[in-house]
């Protein structure tokens, strides 16, 4: 499981209050539960388990100013943004041409890109005629709703 997705999780655990979290994806089972310490369980093999215990940061340690991280800022241009939570596709399988390229004419209603959630791969239009200026997610990445992927001039 990649270290991102286990931050996350880390972090929906602390902020939620829940005890205890398990996740399966494929043959990979993690489990995380809250205390004073979070403890990831991880399982890859039947019956392997490791645990790895995770640092918790101290809000203010040493009585150091901490600094608000600043908004990321938005690219120029429209921004084709997702619509749901899923993993990021340019192409529609592996080994196919990406839907869309930088430098590319796209029309409004042209697919895109695919975002798959729960094993459905969904098509993406772009909303407005234009050309590709940029693609701010790498393919296969995970992505958040309202997640920024394409810029449209």
């Amino acid at each position: 499981m990649d270290l991102r997705k286990l931050k996350k999780l880390i972090d929906l655990v602390q902020e939620s209050g829940i005890a205890e979290l398990e996740v399966t994806e494929g043959e990979e089972k993690v489990r995380i539960r809250s205390g004073s310490a979070p403890e990831v369980w991880t399982t890859t093999a039947p019956g392997v388990a490791t645990s790895q215990p995770m640092p918790v940061p101290v809000p203010g340690a040493a009585g150091a100013p901490t600094a608000e991280p600043a908004p990321p800022e938005e690219p120029a241009g429209h921004v084709v943004k997702s619509p749901m939570v899923g993993t990021f596709y340019r192409a529609g399988s592996p080994g196919s041409k990406p839907f869309a390229e930088v430098g590319d004419e796209v029309k409004a209603g042209q697919t895109i890109c695919i975002i798959e959630a729960m094993k459905l791969m969904n098509e993406i239009e772009c909303d407005k005629d234009g050309v590709v200026k940029a693609i701010l997610v790498e393919n296969g990445q995970p992505v958040e709703y309202g997640e920024p992927l394409f810029v449209i001039e």
